[in-house]
């Protein structure tokens, strides 16, 4: 089957594409408002101070407890963006419907601080509870970090509260007071200790195999997302916010490559336009950024990327919406994973009325009928029909007929507009809002369905921007269902290697 598409794909002529340029609407640099978890303090604020300097938008930041932050942003109802120290309270967050996208920005774990050297040998939980040692803890109903292990120690958290010779809200003034010899230890983040030179972590048993996330998410609220996201992306770029955040001591997760404005190259099937269009633009305009659509027949698509050689190759796509499960496998390197985002049905159309009285395939044999079918070397519908035809001994017969080979059905029902076809094989979308003109002919159900699968290229230099592209095309279901779709988004992502074809479509 693999070889049989590849060499489809080598004998694809190239075609007119539609290539679709969209811009976002031009917004002014302004003033950012940023909520940050106390213990992200210092590399993002310096990261806020880069960004200034380099795009001339002012980054206001205000820190505190996350606890303390999240009331203040139930209440409020005001601001840019979030950065959460934990995956809990970016949960609670999403619970009070106050997010939107979200931007891992690096890994911390929690541990034992205590002063450089270790003077007083404090090593275990146990040694903590002497009553010499003096204790400071982090709040948990304001600080993530208290929040995360009190959940982490369970009955071990109540002892050491009971003795602790102070808790306060956020994990930069316990770590202050340690590093001032107010106390003898305290429980911060792994980040947090490298902020402070009079400091050194112990890793405790009970503590050490739990990792959590900081991330920064775009607030509901946001009334400038496009300058929130570009910020959201430079704190996360592996060249900008990434470098910084390794510098003060944390475990960055880096995101895409910078870029003021990114160009993210979307390839997809003719038959998925009438659905993504407007969605593209919105999704461009919110992210303030260009995106690049080619749409065309996925044989075509196929070869353009097979000619590109690598994926290195910077006009290869970020990402790819084919037509059908069957035009991923010869991509499957550089798309490894595929989202199934909708299904359309193959119909013949006909004109209203269907005077010709064409109820089967087998009727489009009969001499002297014009039939109009998609090229099958070019497109995904083409040959899925050829595959039909073949698999039921009419191949032959049918392609007899076919007075027009074309990349893409929009061609054939034009054709069918002004009276030189007499009947098509095309997707019933393609004429699903055309109820005055056409009338649709179904096929076998079992082989007149295709699956369009959606997926992002492994090594794109934008490979975060094409999964929010992704998610933001799920939260949309009803602009594919209003074109015709049968919407199957909701389902887990499927490795391209493990797609199964079924036989109709595997014979020679």
């Amino acid at each position: 089957m693999m070889k049989k598409l590849l060499s489809l794909l080598l004998l694809a002529a190239a075609t007119a594409a539609v290539w679709i340029v969209l811009k976002p609407d031009r917004q002014g640099s302004g003033t950012l408002t940023v909520f940050c978890a106390a213990g992200l303090k210092k590399p993002v604020e310096e990261i806020a101070l880069a960004y200034q300097k380099e795009t001339g938008t002012e980054v206001r930041l205000q820190y505190g407890g996350t606890g303390t932050l999240l009331s203040q942003l139930k209440i409020a109802k005001q601001g840019d963006l979030f950065v959460a120290a934990d995956d809990g309270a970016l949960a609670d967050a999403k619970k009070l419907g106050v997010t939107r996208e979200e931007f891992q920005v690096a890994k911390q774990k929690p541990v034992l601080a205590v002063a450089r050297g270790n003077p007083k040998h404090i090593d275990s939980l146990e040694a903590l509870k002497k009553d010499e040692i003096k204790l400071a803890l982090p709040n948990p109903e304001a600080a993530s970090i208290g929040r995360v292990t009190k959940k982490l120690l369970g009955s071990e958290w109540d002892a050491l509260a009971a003795k602790a010779a102070v808790m306060k809200p956020t994990v930069t003034e316990i770590a202050a007071d340690l590093s001032l010899g107010a106390v003898d230890a305290a429980i911060v983040w792994d980040s947090t200790v490298p902020q402070f030179k009079e400091l050194e972590a112990v890793t405790l048993p009970g503590l050490a195999k739990h990792e959590e996330f900081a991330t920064a998410t775009v607030l509901a609220s946001c009334q400038q997302p496009a300058e929130a996201l570009r910020f959201a992306r430079y704190l996360t770029a592996p060249e900008k916010g990434a470098v910084i955040f390794q510098k003060h001591g944390f475990t960055a997760v880096p995101g895409d490559k910078w870029a003021m404005r990114p160009d993210l190259i979307l390839y997809s099937g003719g038959v998925n336009r009438t659905a993504i269009e407007k969605l593209l633009q919105q999704f461009a305009t919110r992210e303030g950024i260009t995106m690049t659509t080619v749409f065309n027949g996925c044989g075509i698509l196929c070869a353009t990327m097979k000619t590109m050689g690598d994926s290195s190759n910077p006009k290869f796509p970020d990402a790819y919406y084919a037509c059908d499960i069957c035009f991923v496998p010869p991509v499957a390197e550089q798309f490894p994973e595929s989202v199934m985002l909708t299904e359309a049905e193959i119909v013949i159309a006909v004109p209203k009325g269907n005077t010709q009285n064409i109820r089967t395939l087998a009727d489009l044999a009969r001499p002297g009928l014009r039939v109009g079918l998609c090229n099958a070397e070019q497109s995904t519908l083409g040959f899925l029909t050829k595959s039909m035809l073949k698999s039921m001994n009419l191949w032959d017969s049918v392609s007899k007929n076919a007075s027009s080979q074309v990349p893409t059905a929009d061609f054939l029902v034009n054709q069918m507009r002004t009276g030189s076809l007499d009947a098509a094989v095309v997707y019933r979308i393609n004429i699903h809002n055309d109820s005055v003109h056409f009338d649709a002919v179904p096929l076998p159900a079992d082989k007149s369905k295709a699956v369009q699968p959606f997926a992002v290229r492994h090594d794109s230099p934008n490979k975060q921007m094409g999964r929010r592209l992704l998610g933001f095309l799920r939260e949309h279901h009803e602009s594919f269902e209003d074109a015709g779709f049968v919407w199957k988004g909701d389902t887990a992502p499927v490795k391209s290697t493990e797609i199964v074809l079924p036989d109709w479509l595997k014979q020679k």
